[in-house]
């Protein structure tokens, strides 16, 4: 069972199969197909959360160059972006040490399509497997040595000359789901 002691989450969403999540942030609006058939646990939490506002107004926490840019940290959401940028806590902790408060099954090994490509959308954790609740990147490049770690649970088809530009204390705005 690992360091957690509280059982996996299951989002309640139902998946359609044609989710588009449309990430619209302070440098332009990236739009992702959502993989629900390779990643239906990942696709549902994200598509939840995003339903519910939890991204609104939060900030990328993390930048690799050449690597990934992340977000969905809640204790990103009373800082203001420049202290997001310079890595200080904020009112509600650490930045990147935050979550929605469960978390949900990895599926990395069992989606056909767990391929970190540029601009894929993924969920970042920490070392227990079924440690992701909130927090997701966007690849910078295509970065294949997550395929064996990391679920990918969606694929960009819009905005992928934004990604590129994000840096850690940029706004997410908010993320909606539409249907394609």
């Amino acid at each position: 069972m690992g360091f957690f002691a509280d059982p996996l989450y299951s989002p309640k969403y139902e998946i359609v199969g044609d989710e588009i999540a449309v990430i619209d942030t302070g440098k332009g609006v990236i739009r992702v197909k959502l993989d629900g058939a390779g990643a239906p646990v990942h696709v549902a939490n994200f598509c939840e959360l995003a339903e519910s506002g939890f991204y609104d107004e939060l900030k990328f926490h993390r930048y690799v160059p050449g690597f990934v840019i992340q977000g969905g940290c809640p204790n990103t959401r009373d800082m203001t972006p420049e202290e997001v940028a310079s890595g200080m806590p904020g009112p509600s902790g650490l930045p990147g040490t935050g979550g929605p408060g469960y978390r949900i099954v990895h599926e990395y090994d069992s989606n056909p399509r767990n391929s970190h490509v540029d601009c894929a959308l993924a969920m970042a954790r920490s070392n227990d497997p079924d440690s992701a609740g909130s927090q997701f990147y966007l690849c910078l490049g295509p970065q294949h040595g997550l395929d064996s770690g990391y679920t990918v649970f969606g694929n960009t088809i819009e905005g992928q000359e934004v990604i590129p530009e994000l840096r850690a204390g940029d706004v997410i705005n908010s993320i909606r789901i539409e249907h394609a």
